[in-house]
């Protein structure tokens, strides 16, 4: 289980790079007005592969280490967030992820795909910043690497 913890660590310095040059490349396609290239299709690509990685690992985690019974003890920081508060919002993550690829292939312009990645991509970066158990978090921290 090391094996996949240590996995599951540094994957999301993965989803935290691609997802922020994901992020840049939509911005710089809007405000610098240029054609969505292929560049911008593979860091979306590997935004997407590397979240859904994330979801394998996070899964594998979450029923080896028995969190769904630790559903019960949802006054408990510790075991609310790892039992409810991280994944759910993982998983509301991973969803505006793939649904944000979608939606940016099926776009017309290359304006309208750099928007709807950076509204998409964005808004689920967010929520994976906010839901990663940083060191400084009281409670919930983890280590950096």
């Amino acid at each position: 289980m090391q094996i996949v913890l240590a996995l599951h660590n540094w994957d999301r310095w993965a989803i935290v790079f691609f997802g922020i040059w994901s992020l840049v490349n939509a911005l710089r396609g809007i405000y610098g007005e240029r054609t969505y290239t292929a560049t911008d299709n593979k860091s979306n690509l590997f935004f997407l592969i590397s979240c859904d990685i994330q979801l394998v690992t996070g899964l594998i985690l979450y029923f080896v280490n028995g969190w769904p019974s630790q559903l019960k003890y949802m006054n408990d920081a510790y075991s609310r967030f790892f039992a409810m508060e991280h994944g759910a919002m993982m998983l509301i993550a991973l969803t505006l992820v793939h649904i944000g690829r979608a939606k940016v292939k099926k776009a017309a312009t290359d304006e309208a795909k750099h928007k709807k990645a950076l509204l998409f991509f964005g808004l689920a970066i967010l929520l994976i910043i906010v839901a990663i158990p940083w060191p400084f978090r009281p409670i919930v921290g983890r280590p950096w690497f």
